[in-house]
């Protein structure tokens, strides 16, 4: 019996889809497709960046038409490949995936994060070329090239990350030699996820005839300073009232608190509740005509689903978000003095200087 283990359908340890639909074998299969050329992307934390980190697979796979792409992540970024036909295999590092990469060879390693782990995890990995980090045997990552080098240096310097003006897309196009225009990320929202959606409870307090505007509120607990002021959310749904949209809040466990507050203060908010799975969550926001947010995985599902956005920025990069032509950016025009910290030092913060007015400004003219 011929076994054609070099397939990209070939599992090891259960029949192949070909197999278990139609009952075919290797010999006498049509749908044989060699590996030939292999592809390792890492990309680990958090999801929002692995969902903007998508944007590279399409242009990777024009550059490299028989690729197999193997991505290694965290189990909790899992669901954002569902459906995804670019992605050949998803490998966890809470799984298999360390034990996988020691043993498997392969043409192109990308690892465009500059933790220490990714990098290691880059180094370890057989590979004709990698693009990205890596971690050097002093325990120091590296850059791969003198582009990648430029990178690396933002991370390490503020003021030279202040400077940039380049998209991460742009940036990360650039370290692995790829054709601009850049891409938008890629999400797939199945019809499963669509009508179990659609039955939900909250769905059916939508106006046909209005514009849907969602308010995602929260913005977890690993950044608690990019986060709009609650008195802020309260100031902008009194102004846009009950008349004219529909207003969806979205969050996540994290943000039960404030939006039970915010239905308290009104009872015209549509709450879409907290326990959505991923790409539930997804479609949901696939329902909004527009979508205001902090700088937080919203944004990216948002961009993926080409969605007009409002984006409220503080202590993150404005510059480094690309909103695809379809967004404003809000920030304050003083700038924020805690630049990339877990939480503000300031009587003030920068987020709480983005006003109401600023964002009805922006809502009319994406929605005039």
């Amino acid at each position: 019996m011929i076994l054609k283990i070099d397939c990209r359908f070939f599992k090891g340890d259960r029949p192949c889809v070909p197999h278990k639909e139609n009952g075919i074998k290797c010999a006498d299969c049509n749908h044989y497709q060699p590996i030939n050329f292999k592809i390792l992307i890492i990309k680990l934390d958090a999801a929002g960046d692995v969902l903007r980190t998508t944007s590279i697979l399409q242009p990777l796979k024009q550059k490299y038409p028989d690729c197999y792409v193997e991505w290694c992540t965290r189990n909790i970024s899992i669901e954002l490949f569902n459906n995804n036909s670019i992605v050949d295999e998803v490998i966890t590092i809470e799984d298999d995936a360390l034990f996988r990469i020691n043993a498997e060879e392969y043409d192109v390693v990308i690892n465009l994060d500059t933790s220490k782990l990714s990098s290691a995890i880059a180094a370890n990995a057989f590979a004709k070329e990698k693009f990205g980090f890596v971690l050097n045997k002093n325990g120091f990552v590296e850059a791969t090239s003198d582009v990648a080098q430029k990178w690396l240096e933002m991370s390490a310097f503020d003021d030279v990350k202040k400077a940039n003006t380049k998209s991460y897309q742009q940036i990360i196009y650039e370290i692995l030699d790829l054709d601009l225009p850049v891409e938008p990320p890629i999400i797939h929202i199945s019809d499963n996820e669509r009508v179990k959606v659609a039955a939900k409870e909250f769905v059916k307090n939508i106006f046909p005839k209005k514009p849907v505007v969602g308010l995602n509120v929260g913005v977890g607990a690993k950044w608690p300073s990019k986060g709009w002021p609650l008195k802020s959310w309260q100031e902008l749904i009194e102004k846009l009232g009950s008349n004219k949209y529909n207003l969806l809040l979205l969050g996540g466990p994290e943000e039960v608190g404030i939006i039970k507050q915010l239905k308290k203060d009104f009872s015209y908010v549509i709450d879409t509740r907290c326990d959505n799975s991923l790409l539930e969550f997804a479609a949901i926001v696939d329902l909004c005509d527009l979508v205001i947010t902090a700088d937080t995985l919203t944004l990216h599902i948002a961009t993926a689903l080409q969605k007009k956005i409002i984006t409220l920025f503080g202590p993150t990069s404005a510059d480094e978000i690309e909103l695809y032509g379809k967004g404003v950016k809000l920030s304050s025009s003083d700038g924020c003095k805690c630049y990339y910290r877990k939480n503000c030092s300031e009587d003030v913060s920068c987020m709480e200087k983005i006003t109401f007015e600023m964002v009805l400004e922006a809502i009319d003219l994406l929605l005039k």
